[in-house]
């Protein structure tokens, strides 16, 4: 194979790998953001119900001074009773008595509808408190692993990089410059491989003198349809790779 084609060959495998790393060096601060909203929509939700809760036992504590008040208020009115002097007046005193009591069941009513509603509340609060530690603990962790998979991805990417301008320095100028043509045109891959007659890139099958002459491996040949660099890797032979001479074919 001509010195020149194998070196375009490993310029398209870093080229590659290089393609792979910018994609990941770029998604992973991406992931770090997913982490980080996830744990922000958690938090919010675990504010709004402890608020909820709060809420709750604001009103429980408004109903217990409000039955306060209203004791209060049957204890003067019971004491003004012993100085009515009317039957009219007495009957005063204890519909307002039955008012206060009215009202007294009323915020009991509402604060056993209240403690109902409040221990569910409470139980959430309390699981989303753990599972939150727990999770910002995980989102740590996995802020950590991202950062350093950023750090060996840009130091693989660097090195490759070093590799890829030595490659370019050996090349032929003029090999060099169809490769980035191609590579610039057709995405990024700019060689290929022959196989069974027909390019890997794109599928079109070979004229059969063209696949002869490619197997000569004496020049650099382009795909007739997509004009990506071919080459062609012969069979192993099967002393090559068992290490014994091959079987005699009987004839």
């Amino acid at each position: 194979m001509l010195p020149d084609l194998k070196l375009v060959i490993r310029l398209q495998e870093v080229d590659n790998r290089l393609a792979e790393l910018t994609r990941e060096i770029a998604s992973l601060p991406k992931h770090i953001t997913e982490i980080e909203k996830k744990l922000v929509s958690h938090a919010r939700k675990l504010e709004a119900d402890r608020a909820a809760l709060e809420a709750n036992q604001k009103e429980r504590k408004k109903c217990e001074t409000e039955i306060q008040s209203q004791e209060q208020k049957i204890s003067k009115l019971k004491d003004q009773m012993l100085e009515a002097k009317t039957n009219e007046q007495y009957r005063a005193f204890q519909n307002e008595i039955d008012y206060c009591s009215g009202e007294i069941r009323k915020s009991e009513d509402r604060i056993l509808e209240l403690m109902a509603e409040s221990e569910p509340l409470d139980r959430n609060v309390k699981a989303a408190e753990i599972a939150l530690k727990a999770e910002k603990a995980q989102g740590e962790q996995e802020k950590q692993q991202v950062r350093q998979r950023t750090a060996a991805d840009e130091k693989a990417a660097a090195e490759l990089k070093k590799e890829r301008s030595a490659i370019a320095g050996s090349v032929t100028p003029a090999t060099l410059q169809r490769y980035e043509r191609v590579r610039k045109s057709r995405r990024g891959i700019a060689v290929a491989e022959a196989v069974d007659g027909r390019c890997t890139a794109c599928n079109m099958t070979m004229r059969l003198q063209f696949f002869q002459d490619l197997k000569m491996g004496d020049q650099i040949m382009a795909c007739e349809s997509c004009q990506r660099i071919l080459y062609y890797n012969p069979p192993a032979a099967l002393e090559d790779l068992t290490g014994e001479p091959a079987p005699a074919v009987r004839e």
